[in-house]
Order: structure tokens, then sequence, then C-alpha cells
């Protein structure tokens, strides 16, 4: 099934709620991947080291499980699309306020409150979506939604590229407002999820320890399988622009910096579509295996391409199969969950794996401190997450296709 044929098939209700999923996941990524791109003239304006500056990384990820929990609840018991629109609204007023720190531990108190903020859209949004559309359509959206993670790298890259040497990194965080527009789209266009006003009808408001009873095992097993998720991820992108400046001297507005990043973010975008779709036909668990042990041969044309053509190559092919295991989570972890928790459930999960693999820029950059170099370290992490991954999704329940809300 194409891309646009799956759209096709999509009402115009149900049309606006994808693009607005997707749009929010985009402007969020945008907001996130900003603070990468600017980490070594962070440390040069404030006089400190890269990896202390790499602690914004970090407490922005711990800080998401704080946010998913937070407005996940919310929007079980109030609606998707009400408190989507808040959390779009204050994640865009963290990234504003992160233009104006005057010391590095006002920087990292707001990199916190935007992860806070930045927790809540991906599982509100993701529900949103998943709950709007026929099951059939359920697999090529979720990649098409988590597409919009690499899109919204792209776009900072973007902005990086055109507006830093002009700008300035503060510049860059006012750009970061942005996505507040977003809410005018949403509060026009967007209906309430027709599952969750379903299942308000037949169950009421629930707290969360009776919505889960039953379920905690679930949830244990898929924090630890978003911990791999996210190692896979941050591990084969946030360290990667420090890369290019620090062990191919490409300089962060250079034009061979930005079409790195771009044919990485294009593989990305490939990837989550294709292995989304993919999973219509051979199920969840299988894309996504497939997908994750495929990253591990493309790992030296990725770190050690020896040419700007191969590294190129290598970037586009390592996120082929990293986003394209992406793709498929939105889908798989929304089938996993009740309806009574949909909203909580699979955005906690997302972000408790975020906290239990936040801690992985900060430990590439110490390992390559120590004399690995960070070539060596990004290959042999993304290595041992592809295999450990791939086993824990292997030992995993699936739920293609079940239908929500009955």
């Amino acid at each position: 099934m194409s891309v646009l044929s799956a759209l096709r098939e999509l009402n115009h209700e149900q049309r606006h709620t994808v693009l607005a999923s997707f749009l929010g996941w985009t402007l969020d990524a945008f907001d996130y991947f900003l603070f990468t791109f600017v980490i070594v003239g962070i440390a040069n304006e404030f006089h400190v080291g890269r990896t202390e500056v790499t602690l914004g990384v970090f407490l922005t990820l711990a800080a998401r499980p704080v946010g998913a929990l937070l407005f996940g609840r919310l929007a079980d018991r109030f609606g998707r699309r009400p408190v989507l629109m808040v959390d779009v609204l204050l994640f865009s007023m963290f990234e504003l306020a992160t233009a104006f720190s005057t010391s590095m531990t006002m920087l990292l108190v707001l990199r916190f409150l935007f992860g806070v903020a930045m927790g809540g859209e991906w599982g509100i949004g993701a529900s949103l979506a998943m709950e709007s559309i026929p099951p059939k359509s359920r697999g090529l959206v979720s990649g098409l939604l988590q597409s919009g993670y690499p899109c919204g790298f792209f776009l900072g890259a973007l902005a990086n590229w055109l507006l830093i040497d002009h700008i300035g990194w503060r510049g860059l965080f006012i750009v970061g407002t942005i996505p507040a527009l977003l809410v005018l789209y949403i509060r026009r266009k967007v209906p309430e999820s027709p599952a969750w006003e379903a299942s308000q009808a037949v169950h009421g408001k629930r707290s969360l320890a009776d919505a889960m009873r039953g379920h905690w095992k679930l949830a244990i097993y898929l924090m630890c399988l978003m911990a791999a998720f996210n190692m896979f991820s941050h591990g084969s992108q946030d360290m990667y622009h420090t890369f290019e400046e620090v062990n191919l001297h490409l300089p962060t507005g250079s034009g061979a910096a930005f079409v790195l990043v771009a044919l990485l973010n294009l593989g990305a975008l490939v990837g989550g579509i294709f292995f989304g779709g993919w999973s219509e036909k051979v199920g969840r668990r299988r894309a996504m295996i497939v997908s994750a042990l495929l990253a591990i041969p493309v790992i030296p044309l990725w770190t050690y391409g020896g040419s700007l053509v191969l590294l190129g190559l290598g970037a586009f092919l390592i996120q082929v199969m990293v986003q394209g295991a992406w793709g498929v989570v939105p889908t798989h972890l929304n089938e996993l969950s009740p309806d009574a928790v949909r909203g909580t459930l699979p955005g906690f999960a997302y972000q408790m794996g975020n906290l239990l693999a936040a801690g992985t820029a900060t430990a590439q950059s110490w390992l390559a401190a120590r004399g690995a170099g960070l070539p060596l370290v990004m290959s042999l992490w993304i290595a041992a997450v592809a295999v450990l991954l791939a086993l824990l999704v292997w030992l995993g329940p699936e739920a293609k296709g079940v239908r929500f809300a009955e």
C-alpha cells in the first residue's frame, strides 16, 4: 500500500488528524534537535566542556516520563485534543525561554522543563491518530507519524545551516517557537478521538490503578523495549553532529555537514514509512527485528566511510534501519495498550525508555574522551543495541489489527 493510496482511504477529518499528529512530532523533534546542533557553541559561550553541555540532553530525556504520565493521564480523562494543544504551547514556551538563559544552570533547568512538555506530545498524538483511522491503515500511518522525528531533525539541521552564522544559538531557540502555531490548526481542523469518546461512554473516568489492573507486566516489558529503542535512536543521532565537527572537521554551518544530516534524515523517512507499511504484511515483530539487525552491516560505512560519498551513503542506510524499526512503534504500542490507558501507557513506556537511555550522549562523549574515539564508540554502541533490541522484540507479544474501544 503506497502512502498516497493509504491517505486517500481516510476521510477528511482522519487526514487532518494524521497531519496534525505528524506535525506535532515533527516540530517537537525540531525543537529538541536544535539543542544538539549547538552543543559546541553553548560550551564556548559558558566556558564549560562539551560533556557538561550534554547534560541538557540527559535532563530533557529524563524529564519526558514526567510529562508523559502527567499529560497522558489528562488525555485519558479529558480527551486527546485539548491536552495536545496545551502541551504544544508549553514546549514552545520553554524553547523560547532557553534563548534567554544567563547561565549554564538556568539553561539546564529550562531544558528539563522543556523535556516535561515534550514528554506528553508523542503519546497523545500517536493515540489520537491510531484511534481515529481504520486498523488496516495503522502500519503505514505509524511509519509516517514516526517519520516526523527525522523530519524535525532535518528541519533543525536546515535552520542551523541557514541561520546559525546570522542569529547564533540563541536565535535558533527563538525560531523554535514556530510549533505554537500548530495549536491553531488543531483547534480548527482536528476532532476528538472517536475511540476515546466511545470508551468514556461505556467506562467513564477510571483511576490509573483500576485501568492498569492485570497489565503491569506488560507495562514493564514495554519500558524495557523502549529503553532499547531509545538507545538505538539517540545512539545514532545525538552525537552525530559533534562527530561531524570533531572527527570529520566539518564546520557547524558548512554545506557538507548539512548534506550528511539531510541524507541521514532522508533515510529515516524512507525507513519509517517502508517498514511501517511492511509490518501490515509480515507482522509488527518481524518488521522490527529485520530492520534492527540490518543496521549492523551498515555500521562501517556510517562511521568509517572514508569519503563524503560513502559517509553519506552510510548515514542514509543506518537511519533506514534505525527509524525503520521505529516506524512500527506507534501502532505496536497502541495496539498492545488497553483502551482506558492508551493516552498514558504508550507515551509513558516510551518516555521511561528515554529515561533509561537518557545517558546515551553523555556516555558516548565520556567513552570517546577516554581514548576510544567517537567513531568506535558509536559503532560498538549501535551493534550491541541492535542485537538487544531484536531479542526483546522477539520475546514480546503482538496485537496487530486489534480493534479499539470494543
